[in-house]
This record gives C-alpha cells, structure tokens and sequence, in this order.
C-alpha cells in the first residue's frame, strides 16, 4: 500500500514531527492576535494557555502517540496538562472544556488518580451549571459575550464529546444521555436541509441562522464530532442514533466533496468560490473523512477526497512546521462578509488539525 501512496510513510512523520515542535513552542509575541472581551484578555495562540486551540492539539497528539508510540509525542501532552494544573485552570466555558476529551483518555492509559476531581467537577458543571438555550441546548458560552440562547457547531466538540467520554470512563450514564440529546437538537437547528452542510449558529432570540453562513470550520467539527461520538460510545449497527449520525454525515460529505477546490482545500465559506481557501477546516474535513472512510461509516469513495486535501495541506506547512492559510478565531457573523474578511495567519488550531489529519492517514501506511 504505502508505494502507491503519494508520499512515504517517513515523510508524513516528520511534517507530523515539525507541526508538533511548531505547535508546543507557539506564541503571541506581539500581542495582535489577543483577544480583549471588556479588560478580559484572552490569548488564542500560544500553546501554554488552557483553551480550545491547545485542546484539539493535545487530541492528536495523544493520538499520535497511541498510534505509533511516539514518546516525544506523549511527553509533549503530559507536560502540557501537568504544567495547567500547576498554574490553576481557567474559567470554566465551552472552549475550555475541549482539553477534557484528551485528558480522559490519558487517564485511561495512566490511571492518574489526581485527574479524577478535574473530570468530575467540570463535567458536573455542564450538566447542571452550564447556560442552556431554549429546549435545553447548551449555550455556546466563551470568554466573550454571554450569546445568549445560542447554538454553534463548536460545542458538538469542544463540550460534548468530552462530556460524552466522561460519562463513559466514570459510570454515568446520564452524561451521556445528554450528550446523545445535545447532538440531535444541534442537528435539528444548524443543518441547512438544502445542502446538508451546517449552519455557524442559531438564535432562540430570534429564531434565525445568523448569516446562513456555511462556514468551513465550524463545519469540520460536525465531521470530526460525529464519527468521535459513535466510537467513543460504541453505539452498535442498528443503533438509531448512529444510524440517524452517519445519514447526516454521509449528507455533508457528500457536498463537502462537491465543493473541493483543484488545490485540495476548500473555501472559508464552502459554497462561496470568492473566499480565500482555508487550511485548518480542511485538515478537519480530511481527518473526518478519512476515519469516516476507514470506520466504514461512509463510501471508501472518498478516501480520495480526503488523499486530495492531504496534499493540499502538506503544500501549506512552511520550513517552521506551520500551516498557512489559517483563519484567525471567529465569532458568529450577521454578514457573509464578515466571514471573508476574517484575517489569516499562523494558529495554533492550524499545526493541532493537521497533526490529527496526518496521523489518522498513517492509517493507510498498515
């Protein structure tokens, strides 16, 4: 199999090697790409702060690691964690539940007792302190604005999916009830039933989509999420909600192919040509796909797909280890403009979705 790859086994390696050395030394020097919510500073780049960006990070390199024993790769995340929980954790929001999903599974290999506290006070706190929306949604609550009554792709990922595996790791089944509950009514509210692709958000408020934007990386966690949650709870064929699951990602995938662009990457908006093409929402889209693809939860089809959007990435990681092209954080937009004039540069989400990508098409090396 691997020579009929379009690249060696050990190459992919070192990209993997180089993104992972990038990723755990990133910061902002500057201070331009800080986030100020009234006083409240919020720094979504460098790799020693407790966030979303460091959290998907963290996730494939764990992966990484369980997959080819890498010990640097384990060192980098244990360190990581042990450092965070020297220095005390953050507030707690959507975004900062994300490093939760890697830290349950590293308790799982280790064992670490000291994690347990942690995993129960957090998770605690969604299902019974957390904002919820109209119909018991859980609010996508951040540093910033309270968005109050909203739903946004993102908290498929960031909160659910940990919530999910903590229910799984300490006996509580009704953690994962909730998360069960919170992907139906996200699907129920963000999916455009003309594509199959998602919407960024929903207002209660107002009961719209926002912008009816059809964002590339607020998609790509719907692509990730999904094929995670049916693993992660082992939900058996037959099972309605996977069954329910993978008809919605067979869906968006299906689109999602038909809107790759001859690079490989697909557009910031995924159905506007006149945006800039975005690297971080295709690594996610490739990762997605590709486990899809090699879980059987979709065609084998569209192992090319995601094989075109691996080249395509590996064209943007520069000498440093760094993929280009990457949007900087954004928020919910009431314009499609607002979505194309988002800036790009170097982010650490850039480095943690493509190490994800890249170690899940190591896959296709056995």
């Amino acid at each position: 199999m691997q020579s009929e790859l379009f690249i060696k086994k050990e190459e992919v390696l070192e990209h993997i090697d180089a993104l992972m050395d990038n990723l755990s030394q990133i910061k902002d020097d500057s201070g331009e790409f800080l986030l100020n919510f009234d006083g409240l500073v919020v720094d979504d780049k460098s790799w020693h702060v407790w966030n979303w960006p460091q959290g998907v990070g963290l996730y494939g390199i764990f992966k990484l690691w369980k997959l080819t024993n890498n010990k640097k790769a384990l060192k980098v995340v244990t360190d990581w964690f042990d450092n965070q929980f020297k220095e005390g954790l953050p507030p707690k929001n959507v975004n900062t539940l994300a490093p939760f999903l890697t830290l349950a599974y590293l308790y799982e290999e280790t064992k670490d007792q000291t994690y347990i506290p942690y995993m129960e006070k957090w998770a605690d706190w969604v299902m019974y302190e957390m904002p919820r929306t109209k119909e018991n949604g859980l609010q996508h609550m951040t540093y910033g604005p309270e968005n109050k009554n909203q739903l946004w792709d993102d908290t498929l990922m960031m909160t659910v999916l940990p919530l999910a595996k903590i229910g799984k790791l300490l006996d509580r089944p009704e953690y994962i009830q909730e998360a069960k509950k919170q992907f139906l009514i996200h699907t129920k509210y963000l999916v455009d039933k003309k594509t199959g692709l998602w919407f960024h958000g929903w207002t209660f408020e107002e009961n719209h989509n926002y912008a009816n934007a059809l964002w590339g990386r607020g998609n790509c966690w719907i692509t990730i999420a999904i094929p995670e949650i049916i693993e992660l709870l082992e939900l058996p064929k037959g099972d309605f909600l996977r069954e329910f699951l993978i008809d919605t990602l067979n869906r968006q995938v299906e689109t999602l192919a038909s809107y790759q662009s001859e690079s490989g990457l697909w557009h910031t908006l995924i159905d506007d040509e006149t945006s800039y093409l975005e690297s971080s929402a295709t690594a996610g889209f490739a990762y997605g796909i590709l486990k899809s693809v090699h879980k059987r939860y979709i065609s084998q089809e569209y192992e090319q797909v995601a094989y075109r959007a691996i080249k395509g990435l590996i064209n943007e990681i520069d000498d440093n280890g760094a993929v280009q092209k990457v949007s900087v954080g954004t928020g919910m937009g009431d314009t499609l403009e607002f979505y194309k004039e988002i800036k790009t540069t170097t982010m650490p989400y850039g480095q943690s979705l493509t190490i994800l990508c890249l170690t899940e098409f190591l896959h296709s090396y056995m």
